[in-house]
C-alpha cells in the first residue's frame, strides 16, 4: 500500500489557520474510478481510498505507516510569510490617518 503524508494547507475562503496544525496520512487509489452506467455516479472497488488519517506530528504518522508496512511519501508544507499590520483592521478607520480615505 501506498500513502501521502502532508499537512493541510488553510481555506481559500478564511484567512484563518484552523485545521492546519495536524497531519494527515491519506492512501493512494488502489484502482481507477469507473462511472455506472445507469445511474451516473462515479464509485471505485477501493475502500482505503476513502480513509484520512489525522496525526498531531509528522513523526507519529510516521511510525504509523512503519509500524503498518506503508510506503508513505511525505509532502512538506509550504509555509506563509505571516502578513500582520501593526493597527490591524481597526487602521482602516483611525482619525490620524496620513493617507487619503479611499473607501
Amino acid at each position: 500500500m501506498r500513502a501521502r503524508i502532508y499537512q493541510p494547507a488553510k481555506t481559500a475562503m478564511s484567512s484563518g489557520t484552523a485545521k492546519t496544525h495536524h497531519w494527515v496520512l491519506e492512501y493512494a487509489p488502489a484502482s481507477k474510478r469507473e462511472v455506472d452506467p445507469l445511474m451516473g455516479w462515479t464509485s471505485s472497488d477501493d475502500t482505503q481510498s476513502q480513509v484520512r488519517l489525522q496525526f498531531d506530528s509528522k513523526e507519529a504518522a510516521l511510525d504509523y505507516a512503519k509500524e503498518h508496512n506503508i510506503e508513505a511519501i511525505v509532502q512538506e508544507p509550504k509555509k506563509r510569510k505571516v502578513n500582520i499590520r501593526p493597527g490591524g483592521y481597526g487602521d482602516n478607520f483611525a482619525t490620524n490617518r496620513r493617507g487619503t480615505w479611499t473607501h
